[in-house]
C-alpha cells in the first residue's frame, strides 16, 4: 500500500512537470495515430468493395477456369493488402501497451484514487486500441472471407475440369450432312477474314509490315548461324564418328531437339512481337496468328525429337536400336500425329473467335481423336527390330501394350462420345509425351557427364583440357556442376510445361511461385527458397571476390613490395579467413536468417566447447598466434620433438610439416606453442655444420689439426666469416677425436657440406698415412630359447620333481648351517 501511494505521487510530480510538452505530444501522437485509422478504414472499404465485385463474378454462369484463376490472383493481392494493412498498426500497439502498463491498473475500490490526467490518458488509449482493434479485425475478416473464396474457386475449377472430361455429346448431329455445311462456312468466313486483313495491310501497313517480318527473319538469321557456329558441334551429329559414345548419343539427341526448338519459338515470338509493335494485326488476326504459330512450334519440336532419337539417316547415332524403314515410319506417325493434333487446336481457335455451331466444334474433335488412336494404333503394331536370322521383332510387351491400349481408349472414348475425354488423352499422348522423352534425355545426358571422367569425354572437356589448366580431378568437379546446372534448367523449363498441358493456368504456376519466393510456412518456421538461394548465391559472389582479392594482394602488391614468403602467406590466410566469415554472414543475413536466433545455438556451441572441444579451440587459438608472432614460417627448416623437416603450410588448426624423406605431418599447433621448437631458419639461413673425425693414437696431431683446417677451408660453400675451425675435442677410448666446425650460408646444404668434406678427408688421410681406427665389433651370442612343449603331463611331472629337489637341498643347507652355528668357538681375542 505505501509502495502505491509513493508511485502515484512520484507519477502525478512527473505528469504535473511535464504536463505542457506532454500534452503536446500525446496530442501529435494521437492526431498521426487518428489519421492512420482513417487512412487504413478507407483502404479496406476500397478492398472489400472490389472483393464484392469478385465474388460477383466468380457467381457468373459463364466464367470458364482462364477467368476463375485471373479472379483468385486478384483476391489472393486483395488478402495480402488487407494484412499490410492491419501490420501497419503493429507499432502502434506496442506503444499503447507499453504506456499503458507504465500507467499500471487503476486503483481497486477502496483505494486512494489516481490523478485525473491518468485516467483521461488511459482511457484516450483504450479507446484508441479498440479502434485500432476494430480496423485489425474488419481486414482479418475480410482476409477469412476471401480465403473462402478461393477455396469456392478451387472447387469450382474441379468441377469444370470434371464436366469437360466426363460430358457425353450425341454424335448424330455432329456426323450429319450439315456439319460439312458448316464446315464450308466457316472456311469461308475464315478466308475472308484472312484476305481482307491482308488488302488492308498491305494498302495501309505495308512497310511497317514488311520492317517487322524482316526485323524478325534477321533474328532467325542470327539465331541459324550463330547457333550453328557456337553450338553446331553439340547438336550436330557427326556423320565421321563410327561408334559415339553413349553420352555423345544423348548429348546430341537432347540439344539437338532443345536449341533449335528455342531458337524457333524465339523466332515465332519475336514476329508476333514485332507486328504488335507496329499495331499490323488485329484482334481476331492476332489470335489466328498466335495459334498457327503454336502449331508450328509443337510440330517442330516433335518432329526434331524423334529424328534426334532415331536418326533415320545415321543408324550409329540412335538411342533406340531399331531398323532404318521402322526408324523412318515412326518419325512420320509422329509427326503427324502432331499435324493432326495442332490442326485440331488451331481450328479450335477458329471455331470459338467465329462462333461455329458445337456440331462442328464436336465433329472436329472426334476426327482428330479417332486419327491419333488410330496413330498410336499403328505404332504398337509395328515391329521395328531385326533379330539375327532375319526375322522382325516387336516392341516391349509393356510399351507394346499401352500403345494399343491408349490407341484403343482414344477410339472407343470418341466412339461414346467422351470427346473432351478423347481429346485431352490424345493431346497429353503427344504434348506431354514429348515433353517427357525430352526432359528424360536430358535427365540421361546429366547423369552421363555427372559419371567419372564423363565431363572430360565431351567436346567441351576436351576442349578445355587442351586450351586450359584444368586437370582431371578439376574436370569432375566442373562436370558434377555442369550436371546440376542442366538437371536444374530442366526441372524449371519442363515442370511448367507439363502441368500448363494438364490443365493449369499460367496463374496457378504464378501463385506457386510467389509463395515459393516468399516463403512457405510449415508450423512456426517460415522457408523461403528465394532467400536460401540468395544467401548461397551471395556467400558465393563474397567466396569468389575473397579469393582474388587474396590473389591479387599476394601476386600483385606484395609480391612487388618484396615482402617476406611468411608474410604474404600469414597475410593471406588471416584475409581469406575473414573474407569468408564476412561473406558467410552476409549469406546468412541476406538468406533472411535472423542472427539473433541463433543465440541458443551459440550458447549450447559455447557450452560444448568448453567440454569436448578444448583441444580444437586450443589448436585454434594457437593457430592465431602462431600467425600473429610468426616463430617460423612457410619455408623454415624446423624441429619439433622428434619431427624435424620443412613447414609447408601454416593454418589455424594444424601446421603442416614435410620431412627430409618427403614425409608430410599434420601437427597441432598447441604443440607448437606449448613445447620447445627449434628452426634453423628463424632469422637467416647462416648455420654451423659439423663433422666428426677419429684418427689413431701416435699419430701427427698438429698435422692432423692442419689437414682437416685445409679441407674445411678448401670447400666452396663453406664460408671464410665466421671461418672454419677445427677442435681437437676429446682422447676418445679407441681414437683421438677432432670436430671440424664450419659455417655455410644456407644450413640446408649442410648434407652436402658434409659428404664433400669427409671424402676430401679419407682421400688426404691416405695420402699422408693417418690411420682411422675403427672398434672391433663385438661378438653376440644369442639364447636360444627352449621350444614350447607339448606334454603337458611330462612338464608337471618334471615341474614336481624340481620342486622336490628344491626343497630337499634347502633342508640339507638349513641343517647344515644350524651344525656349524653349534660347533664354532668364542674368539679369543
Amino acid at each position: 500500500m505505501i509502495f502505491r501511494l509513493l508511485r502515484l505521487i512520484l507519477v502525478a510530480l512527473v505528469v504535473v512537470a511535464a504536463q505542457p510538452s506532454f500534452d503536446a505530444m500525446a496530442q501529435a501522437i494521437g492526431q498521426g495515430s487518428a489519421q492512420l485509422i482513417a487512412d487504413q478504414t478507407k483502404a479496406i472499404k476500397d478492398l472489400t468493395a472490389k472483393t464484392d465485385g469478385l465474388e460477383k463474378k466468380v457467381g457468373a454462369p459463364d466464367q470458364d477456369d482462364a477467368g476463375l484463376v485471373d479472379i483468385r490472383l486478384q483476391l489472393e493481392d486483395i488478402s495480402r493488402a488487407a494484412l499490410n494493412s492491419a501490420l501497419m498498426f503493429r507499432t502502434r500497439l506496442n506503444d499503447i501497451n507499453a504506456r499503458i502498463e507504465v500507467l499500471g491498473p487503476p486503483p481497486a475500490q477502496g483505494q486512494p484514487p489516481e490523478p485525473a490526467i491518468v485516467t483521461n490518458e488511459r482511457a484516450a488509449l483504450t479507446a484508441e486500441k479498440a479502434e485500432i482493434n476494430a480496423v485489425v479485425a474488419s481486414a482479418q475478416n475480410l482476409s477469412i472471407r476471401i480465403s473462402g473464396l478461393v477455396d469456392k474457386i478451387a472447387t469450382m475449377r474441379s468441377e469444370l475440369f470434371r464436366s469437360v472430361l466426363t460430358k457425353r455429346y450425341e454424335l448424330t448431329d455432329a456426323l450429319s450432312p450439315q456439319a460439312f455445311s458448316d464446315a464450308h462456312d466457316q472456311f469461308t468466313g475464315l478466308y475472308k477474314a484472312v484476305t481482307s486483313w491482308l488488302t488492308f495491310a498491305l494498302k495501309f501497313k505495308f512497310q511497317a509490315m514488311l520492317a517487322a517480318t524482316l526485323m524478325a527473319l534477321a533474328l532467325a538469321a542470327v539465331l541459324l548461324i550463330g547457333g550453328r557456329r557456337l553450338f553446331g558441334r553439340i547438336f550436330e551429329a557427326d556423320p565421321s564418328v563410327e561408334e559415339p559414345s553413349y553420352l555423345s548419343r544423348l548429348s546430341v539427341a537432347f540439344w539437338s531437339t532443345l536449341l533449335p526448338t528455342v531458337a524457333l519459338g524465339a523466332f515465332l515470338a519475336s514476329t508476333v512481337f514485332f507486328f504488335n509493335y507496329y499495331n499490323v494485326l488485329r484482334g481476331d488476326i492476332g489470335e489466328f496468328l498466335n495459334a498457327l504459330l503454336a502449331v508450328i512450334a509443337v510440330v517442330f519440336c516433335v518432329n526434331r525429337l524423334t529424328n534426334a532419337a532415331l536418326e533415320p539417316r545415321l543408324p550409329n547415332w540412335r538411342l533406340i536400336p531399331v531398323a532404318t524403314g521402322p526408324a523412318r515410319w515412326l518419325v512420320r506417325l509422329a509427326t503427324a500425329m502432331a499435324v493432326v493434333l495442332g490442326f485440331n487446336y488451331f481450328l479450335a481457335v477458329v471455331n470459338e473467335k467465329m462462333g461455329s455451331p458445337l456440331s462442328l466444334t464436336i465433329a472436329r474433335s472426334f476426327v482428330a481423336t479417332i486419327v491419333v488412336g488410330i496413330i498410336l494404333i499403328l505404332m504398337g503394331v509395328l515391329r521395328p527390330f531385326r533379330a539375327k536370322d532375319g526375322s522382325w521383332r516387336p516392341w516391349p510387351a509393356w510399351l507394346r501394350f499401352l500403345a494399343l491400349g491408349l490407341g484403343l481408349f482414344t477410339i472407343a472414348a470418341a466412339l461414346l462420345g467422351y470427346i473432351g475425354l478423347a481429346l485431352f488423352v490424345s493431346i497429353q499422348v503427344v504434348v506431354t509425351g514429348t515433353t517427357l522423352v525430352t526432359a528424360y534425355i536430358g535427365f540421361l545426358s546429366a547423369r552421363a557427364i555427372g559419371e567419372e571422367g564423363g565431363f572430360a569425354d565431351t567436346s567441351i572437356g576436351r576442349w578445355l583440357s587442351a586450351n586450359s589448366s584444368y586437370e582431371d580431378t578439376a574436370l569432375d568437379q566442373l562436370g558434377l556442376v555442369v550436371s546440376i546446372a542442366i538437371n536444374l534448367m530442366i526441372v524449371l523449363v519442363f515442370l511448367p510445361l507439363i502441368l500448363l498441358m494438364w490443365g493449369f493456368q499460367p496463374g496457378d504456376i504464378e501463385a506457386w511461385a510467389y509463395k515459393l519466393a516468399t516463403g512457405v510456412t510449415i508450423g512456426s518456421v517460415t522457408i523461403s527458397f528465394l532467400g536460401i538461394l540468395t544467401g548461397i548465391v551471395v556467400f558465393a559472389i563474397g567466396y569468389f571476390l575473397t579469393r582474388w582479392f587474396q590473389g591479387w594482394l599476394d601476386g600483385s602488391v606484395m609480391a612487388r613490395g618484396k615482402v617476406d614468403t611468411g608474410v604474404r602467406n600469414s597475410i593471406r590466410l588471416a584475409v581469406g579467413y575473414a573474407g569468408v566469415a564476412l561473406a558467410a554472414l552476409v549469406g546468412i543475413s541476406a538468406a533472411g536468417i535472423d542472427l539473433s536466433n541463433l543465440a541458443l545455438v551459440a550458447g549450447a556451441l559455447s557450452l560444448g566447447i568448453g567440454f569436448g572441444l578444448q583441444n580444437v579451440v586450443s589448436n585454434f587459438v594457437s593457430g592465431l598466434i602462431l600467425l600473429a608472432e610468426r616463430p617460423f614460417k612457410v619455408g623454415d627448416w624446423i624441429v619439433a620433438g622428434d619431427i624435424s623437416g620443412t613447414v609447408r603450410k601454416i593454418s589455424v588448426r594444424a601446421t603442416e610439416i614435410e620431412t627430409f624423406q618427403r614425409q608430410s605431418v599434420i601437427l597441432p599447433n598447441s604443440n607448437l606453442i606449448n613445447n620447445a621448437v627449434g628452426n634453423w631458419t628463424h632469422r637467416n639461413k647462416l648455420g654451423r655444420v659439423d663433422i666428426r673425425v677419429g684418427v689413431a693414437y701416435g699419430s701427427d696431431v698438429k698435422r692432423v689439426h692442419a689437414i682437416l683446417l685445409d679441407i674445411a677451408r678448401a670447400h666452396p660453400m663453406v664460408l671464410k666469416n665466421p671461418e672454419p675451425f677445427v677442435l681437437f675435442a676429446n682422447f676418445g677410448g679407441a681414437a683421438l677425436e677432432f670436430e671440424i666446425r664450419v659455417f655455410v650460408a644456407d644450413v640446408m646444404n649442410g648434407s652436402i657440406v658434409q659428404n664433400d668434406i669427409r671424402f676430401a678427408v679419407l682421400d688426404l688421410f691416405d695420402d699422408e698415412h693417418i690411420e682411422i681406427p675403427s672398434t672391433p665389433r663385438a661378438v653376440v651370442e644369442t639364447k636360444k630359447h627352449e621350444s614350447w612343449p607339448i606334454d603337458d603331463d611330462k612338464i608337471e611331472a618334471e615341474f614336481a620333481e624340481r620342486e622336490r629337489l628344491e626343497a630337499e637341498a634347502e633342508a640339507e643347507r638349513q641343517r647344515l648351517a644350524k651344525t656349524k652355528r653349534k660347533g664354532r668357538k668364542p674368539d679369543p681375542g
